[in-house]
């Protein structure tokens, strides 16, 4: 192997032998421990310690880096105790997520590491957010990501460069090329002879390096990283280098032919790293054992901290107060004169208003900027607040909505626009699976919201016109919104904006210029999780949201005999038990209206708890209203079918008579 040391001190060369040194002898410890079962799982990074090191040891500490589940020496890089990363690896208090995720599955502001999750691409896009961030700061920051072969075929991968080249973001896209995805060879993952490719198909700057040797590491990627600063850009790194253990210790490493492991083990970088230092006179073989001695007392010393720890006591409080990020509302009331406007504008009105008053919030999605967006809710938005804030993005929902994690995480307020709600889909990934989860894994919130204009009677199909709520209040950390009226889609938008946790809020299309209202003009909020009360009567509760609510008006409008309570859910997610039960406490019959297809949808949810909490209070089966359990149709004719509003008059009588 061919060290060259160009103007690097000896002090300098010393320095990254011992960060080599330390999560090579940590790992050894492992291997003894896993044995023993004292771990429970492990990821091998040995022989490919000179990346994590050499990428750490080149950024600011201030600047990001988002590992993967083989880069220890990004952690022992910043110097986090090691007592706490072997009480993160037995779950223990002292850990980063109190038990909850495993192994590397974490991040920690205090030393700007952003943990991954399992499905590996979604945390490119929020490399992409966090030097978003840094960009709009012009802070001359740099990020640096991790990601491996196989995760390059990932659609995460593909939209994370595509949006990095285009908005020019100052990333480096680190791939440890490391030989095999699990046990699959990379002849059988990708066509191209160099992943390093792959960058310059998206216009970007790419390189190859040898991931075995540290000098080469070190001193290619300072000279990049600081190229950066000057001229922020994204920068795709391919390291080519090999896993010498197994995807995880219980794999093994069977599938491996045997002469390609003696070829890498000659290569490995901290064995001939050390014989050039002690060629070069720069390192002595006491000095050498000296420091591994101390490494190990480290070791053994931290380990004993973590082994002494008490295991984690379950405790259900604890467990559930920490899905959501604790948030203090502030009730803003409403104030001055108000304007007869329509839902479309009440939305346009409470983003521009919030833009005013959070000026780190930023708005993404497809076509809205100079264009003003699909429904024209951002029109005029650039020439007030600039493409800075109000960004046009790529058709890649994915990478956008991660991105969004990666703003929160740097400092600002997110805002992304699904063009239909059915094209969340795409981005479906990273909201259920990393904002969701974020902050019941490692206390970090996601201040993000989804806006989802959603639903049918416009005949548009089924891919623009789906009504898809149900996905996301299955999810713990979501809350769903999902007003009926102008008023309460301002409040509610503003109220969701400061809320620091993740808010999916759906915007009723057919609503948008069909509803009018008188609206305050300046800035007011509502509190999410609280429902409403539209008409008050004695013998029947009514349970809807969105469009659902305006039909139950219109067919109570048409039936004034119907002595009913409407109540307008508002909030889907947190759900507001207090009201519903007392109306069906009072009227002792409930019919419940959504849009949604029938199964699975949240009424089943809302009819069980009524029946398991309120059931010797009812006269009468509860009943749900809901679409056929078909996709949506896009004739008039089928559509109008499909929906519940025909058949919820018949329904409503049928249980008043029951």
């Amino acid at each position: 192997m061919n060290f060259e040391r160009k103007n690097l001190s000896d002090e300098k060369l010393l320095d990254l032998y011992k960060r080599l040194l330390k999560p090579r002898l940590i790992e050894e410890k492992m291997l003894i421990l896993i044995r023993q079962g004292k771990v429970s799982k492990w990821f091998s990074g040995i022989g490919q310690e000179a990346i994590s090191v050499g990428v750490t040891a080149v950024l600011n500490t201030d600047e990001y880096i988002l590992p993967m589940h083989r880069n220890l020496g990004v952690f022992t890089g910043r110097d986090i105790p090691l007592y706490r990363l072997f009480s993160q690896w037995q779950g223990k208090a002292n850990g980063f997520t109190k038990g909850r995720d495993r192994s590397f599955h974490f991040g920690t502001q205090e030393y700007k590491i952003i943990g991954m999750i399992s499905h590996l691409g979604p945390q490119l896009g929020v490399a992409d957010g966090i030097a978003l961030a840094n960009k709009l700061k012009n802070n001359g920051k740099v990020t640096a990501v991790f990601t491996g072969e196989g995760a390059t075929s990932e659609g995460d991968f593909h939209e994370a460069l595509n949006i990095a080249s285009v908005w020019d973001l100052p990333v480096v896209f680190v791939i440890e090329n490391n030989g095999y995805g699990l046990s699959t060879p990379t002849n059988e993952q990708y066509k191209c002879e160099n992943l390093a490719d792959k960058g310059i198909g998206y216009g970007m700057e790419a390189h190859i390096i040898d991931g075995n040797n540290i000098l080469e590491v070190y001193t290619e990627l300072s000279e990049i990283v600081a190229s950066m600063r000057q001229n922020p850009r994204p920068v795709l790194i391919e390291f080519k280098t090999f896993r010498m253990r197994g995807h995880e210790e219980a794999s093994g490493t069977k599938y491996v032919p045997q002469e390609l492991m003696d070829l890498w083990a000659e290569k490995d970088p901290v064995d001939n790293y050390r014989r050039y230092l002690i060629k070069q006179n720069i390192l002595s073989p006491d000095t050498d054992e000296k420091w591994r001695n101390e490494i190990k007392k480290e070791i053994d010393d931290n380990l004993l901290i973590a082994n002494t720890e008490a295991e984690i006591v379950a405790s259900y409080d604890e467990e559930l107060n920490d899905v959501y990020k604790p948030y203090d509302f502030e009730n803003i009331e409403p104030t001055g004169e108000t304007e007869n406007i329509r839902f479309v504008d009440a939305v346009s009105q409470g983003l521009k208003q919030s833009m005013q008053r959070h000026d780190n919030l930023v708005i993404m999605g497809q076509d809205i900027a100079e264009y003003g967006g699909a429904f024209k809710i951002t029109d005029g938005f650039v020439a007030e607040f600039g493409k800075e804030r109000v960004i046009n993005t790529p058709i890649c929902e994915s990478a956008v909505v991660s991105a969004g994690m990666g703003l929160s995480i740097n400092g600002y307020k997110a805002i992304v626009e699904m063009q239909f709600a059915d094209f969340v889909s795409t981005g479906f990934n990273p909201i259920v699976n990393y904002l969701a989860k974020v902050h019941y894994r490692w206390q970090e919130n996601a201040d993000v919201v989804v806006r989802m204009p959603c639903g049918g009677g416009t005949q548009a199909g089924p891919f623009h016109s789906q009504t898809n709520e149900a996905w996301f209040t299955k999810t713990p950390g979501l809350k769903v919104v999902y007003p009926a009226f102008p008023y309460d889609a301002k409040g509610l938008l503003n109220a969701a904006i400061n809320d620091p946790n993740p808010v999916m809020y759906f915007e009723h299309k057919l609503l948008y210029r069909s509803i009018y209202q008188d609206v305050p003009k300046e800035y007011y909020t509502l509190p999410l999780g609280k429902a409403a009360i539209l008409n008050e009567g004695k013998d029947i509760t009514i349970i809807a949201f969105g469009a659902a609510v305006h039909w139950a008006l219109e067919t109570l409008k048409l039936n004034p005999e119907i002595s009913a309570d409407l109540i307008d859910l508002k909030t889907l997610q947190p759900f507001d038990k207090e009201t519903v039960y007392a109306s069906v406490k009072k009227t002792n019959k409930v019919i419940i209206l959504q849009e949604d297809s029938m199964f699975g949808g949240i009424a089943s949810d809302i009819s069980a708890m009524i029946m398991e909490d309120c059931f010797e209070w009812l006269d009468g089966p509860v009943k749900r209203v809901a679409s056929l359990d078909s996709p949506i149709p896009f004739t008039k004719a089928l559509e109008d079918q499909y929906l519940p509003k025909g058949r919820f008059e018949a329904a409503l009588k049928q249980l008043m008579a029951y």
